[in-house]
């Protein structure tokens, strides 16, 4: 199967919308992202180490013996996988004799294209003379790597400002694209650990959403083609978003309740409609096919994740309010920008129901999953970036908060600078609070203290920041190797009886 099918989509929809009808606005946020790029940080390490080896592993090793990869990963993911003399421990490995690798393939798609123009480069730069090695670990893979991260980042965030555009004035659609960039945990995941799958998986959802509502008033079988590929890329880079997938479902009532109503010339027949969803369905499946492979080929079985199983959920004791509110990476405690998304959720779904129930059924779909899951608060997480995933339903609803609040304004610019005041507000401790995390001024695992953030956020965040922003630009690695021994030495302290 071509697996670069979806990318063909979404790329065709960028050359055309910025051709055709294309805004201001529209620029300004690629400029906002060109501007942006110096802070790319071309980092693998924890999770990224297994997301990563599935794309460098068959480029350069031609199989998927990931030993290489745990070898040359960080030092706190050696430590807790190799044994005394550098190999992995022999508890790692699977009934196949694969090290085991429980994370997905589907970021491993998406970096291909640019993987292999860096390999291309550093084989040619080889034989010109240069002593780069093409080992998927120097420079130019993981730079191409983290590059390939940050504009799908940064498209998921386009595909949501078109999708939120739709349905809210284009200046509130931007204000609150530009308020989850900065107030969400989507900047962990699109610039400093690029190698984790979180902004893939928002670039997917969003180009998800965008495709489905903008066919959803009469998709024809081959727009249930182009869906089922895009949906089976989103499934192949992170498992949790078949939650998203409940749109279709309730899309489907909505049909077929109009079909049982009786004749509409607008409504495609019932036998027409199950046809092609069924034809979806098989055609995921086909699009899952890199999944099913790499899981038999490490696992033993196409349905073998790695992951824990569904008899270890939290079935008896879900955590309905701690997801949300725990001090350890709950959603809304962390990211309290989401807070202004919710009530806009709900006025859409007045506005525009058969779009909104949908997407709220997808919402709760998603936070009942992780509320049931039991590493719910992500380990090691800024925020709770499971649902980075959900970032073009939390932007749409963000911009009709806004646009309903900007009613109440006579003035319509004294709404636009309220607004921008207080989302300015939530963007800089979100800042603050990404610094704090990333070099551990407050815990990247377990619960912290809100009080002793927000006092480092005042006393100690403006004295070090400037110091440290230089060691980024200019020194980095020696910042990230300091940064990974902190997270060393808390990880030992943890440990500790």
């Amino acid at each position: 199967m071509d697996t670069a099918l979806p990318l063909r989509v979404m790329a065709a929809a960028l050359k055309r919308e910025l051709q055709v009808g294309s805004s201001p606005l529209q620029w300004a946020l690629l400029a906002l992202f060109l501007f942006t790029l110096p802070l790319v940080n071309p980092w693998v390490r924890g999770d990224g180490v297994g997301y990563y080896a599935y794309a460098r592993a068959p480029l350069i090793e031609h199989s998927l013996d990931f030993t290489h990869d745990y070898q040359w990963a960080n030092e706190s993911f050696r430590e807790a996988n190799l044994d005394a003399n550098g190999a992995p421990r022999a508890a790692l490995r699977t009934r196949t004799g694969h090290l085991t690798n429980h994370f997905t393939v589907g970021p491993a798609i998406l970096w291909a294209p640019f993987l292999l123009v860096a390999h291309g480069g550093v084989l040619a730069a080889r034989a010109l003379g240069s002593s780069v090695p093409a080992d998927g670990f120097s420079a130019p893979y993981r730079y191409a790597m983290a590059l390939g991260t940050a504009l799908y980042g940064f498209l998921g965030l386009w595909f949501s400002f078109k999708f939120a555009g739709k349905y809210v004035h284009a200046l509130w659609a931007f204000v609150a694209t530009l308020a989850i960039w900065g107030a969400s945990s989507l900047p962990v995941y699109m610039y400093f650990n690029p190698s984790w799958s979180h902004a893939h998986s928002a670039f997917t959802v969003a180009m998800f959403l965008w495709y489905w509502d903008r066919t959803r008033h009469g998709r024809s079988t081959a727009q249930w083609l182009w869906l089922a590929l895009i949906t089976g890329l989103m499934l192949n880079v992170y498992y949790a978003n078949l939650m998203v997938v409940a749109v279709l479902l309730v899309e489907a009532c909505w049909w077929y309740r109009d079909i049982f109503r009786g004749p509409d010339p607008r409504v495609q027949p019932a036998l027409t409609l199950f046809f092609r969803q069924l034809l979806f369905g098989a055609v995921v499946c086909v699009g899952l096919l890199p999944t099913f492979i790499s899981r038999s080929i490490v696992y033993g079985g196409p349905f073998e994740t790695g992951y824990l199983s569904l008899r270890d959920f939290l079935w008896n004791s879900p955590a309905y309010v701690e997801v949300l509110f725990s001090a350890n990476h709950g959603l809304l405690s962390w990211t309290p920008v989401v807070i202004l998304c919710l009530p806009g959720l709900i006025l859409f779904t007045r506005r525009v129901p058969r779009v909104g129930s949908a997407l709220i059924v997808a919402t709760l779909a998603f936070y009942l999953f992780f509320s049931l899951y039991p590493d719910w608060a992500g380990v090691s997480s800024f925020g709770n970036r499971f649902f980075v995933s959900l970032t073009p339903i939390f932007i749409l609803g963000l911009g009709v908060s806004l646009e309903s609040l900007a009613k109440l304004f006579s003035v319509p610019r004294r709404a636009l600078v309220l607004s921008s005041a207080v989302l300015g507000c939530l963007v800089l401790w979100n800042l603050g609070m990404m610094y704090q995390w990333g070099t551990h001024l407050i815990p990247a695992r377990g619960p912290i203290s809100f009080s002793q953030a927000a006092y480092n956020q005042v006393y100690v965040v403006p004295q070090r920041l400037s110091s440290h922003l230089k060691s980024y630009f200019f020194r980095r690695s020696d910042l990230m190797q300091q940064i990974e021994q902190k997270d060393v030495e808390q990880l030992k302290k943890r440990a500790a009886p």
